[in-house]
């Protein structure tokens, strides 16, 4: 039993999300004005595609917020979403290619990219999965269902090729499993078949291995594979402690590839120095926070599983896209949720943030004896 209390949701965790979103805001238009008056003849194009979504999202969100009946634990909402995940993960694979990969459908204008749905659809299905099953979870039975969805997932997203998305959806679903109980010596078997399995995609592809080289050494090759790691780095560094203002970036001016997708956390040290970085990094250390304060007041196992799911999915992947910003990993293409330009990633975290507001606004209900 619970109690649930209308728009009572966690307002510290909304507030976050909607200052991350701001910053993210100003940020995109900053970093991609001069791309795209030279791409489109408007430098608003980036900027009016991301705040329309942004609109969206949190119209989304306020709309899953009175809501008293758990959707989001439906069993044919759940399989639903996964089938449609799956769905246009098949279909991607089907479209003409984009950038040399596969990793979206487009329908007309529009474009949206499957593997962020993934995400969210994975999240729901192992908390479900792990809530129906949790007598049984620690046998290997009942383990390989789940884990079979998991492989197909990231077999179709390595396919697109998105190896780094791919690697982190097996990371967020490792975690679950964690977090679900499942005893340790599953957890050897599953590293040995996953080291396994992503080491032969990645020696598929000598671009990955480059990455790899690039990142252990960026001066090796200045001008060829360390290029957007120095470039990332000397963004970051020429801020200094309050940045160069607003506006005023030099490594936009096309010398940082990608500066409004994967490198804007380089622009935002460059712009608004280290005061700047460690604002966004405060603030996704109040959504974890916050998040697994939720989890763990949770009502029932399913929201527990799945807050703390979608609390450290967007967590994990922002820490992931900082550290390769600041040269601390290999590029892979990850955005910096909330931030980064990307109206399928920007929709997708506010759907999952939707999810754990609601979860928030529901307490159990403690009936005390006389």
């Amino acid at each position: 039993m619970e109690i649930f209390r209308s728009y009572g949701f966690d307002k510290t965790l909304f507030l976050a999300t909607l200052i991350l979103m701001v910053i993210g805001l100003i940020m995109v238009y900053s970093s991609s004005g001069i791309l795209a008056s030279e791409k489109y003849q408007d430098s608003f194009h980036f900027f009016v595609n991301q705040i329309v979504v942004a609109g969206i999202g949190l119209a989304l969100i306020f709309f899953m917020l009175p809501i008293r009946k758990q959707f989001y634990k439906n069993f044919y909402f759940i399989y639903g979403l996964l089938f449609l995940s799956f769905f246009l993960l098949v279909l991607c694979l089907l479209m003409p290619a984009l950038a040399k990969t596969n990793r979206w459908v487009q329908f007309f204008s529009l474009r949206f990219q499957p593997s962020e749905l993934a995400k969210i659809s994975l999240i729901l299905f192992f908390a479900h999965y792990f809530d129906r099953k949790k007598e049984k979870i620690n046998e290997f039975q009942a383990l390989l269902f789940p884990l079979t969805v998991l492989l197909i997932f990231i077999l179709l997203i390595i396919k697109e090729p998105d190896y780094g998305t791919a690697l982190l959806i097996f990371l967020i679903c490792s975690i679950m499993l964690f977090i679900g109980g499942v005893k340790f010596k599953y957890f050897i078997c599953l590293g040995i078949f996953s080291s396994a399995l992503f080491a032969f995609y990645l020696f598929q592809a000598s671009y990955r291995l480059d990455r790899i080289i690039a990142f252990l050494s960026p001066t090796k090759d200045p001008q060829g594979t360390g290029f957007q790691i120095i470039q990332s780095k000397l963004a970051v560094g020429s801020g200094g402690l309050l940045g160069v203002s607003i506006g005023e970036s030099t490594q936009k001016l096309f010398f940082l590839p990608c500066t409004h997708t994967d490198y804007i956390y380089a622009i935002v040290g460059e712009e608004l120095g280290l005061i700047g970085t460690l604002t966004v990094l405060f603030l996704f250390l109040i959504f974890l926070w916050r998040g697994l304060v939720i989890a763990r007041n949770a009502p029932n196992f399913f929201s527990q599983i799945a807050a703390a799911g979608i609390t450290l999915a967007i967590f994990s992947q922002a820490m992931l896209n900082i550290s390769i910003v600041l040269g601390l990993g290999p590029p892979t293409g990850i955005p910096l949720p909330l931030i980064s330009y990307g109206r399928s990633s920007l929709l997708c975290s506010l759907f999952g943030i939707g999810i754990l507001l609601n979860i928030s606004q529901r307490k159990k209900n403690i009936i005390r004896k006389k």
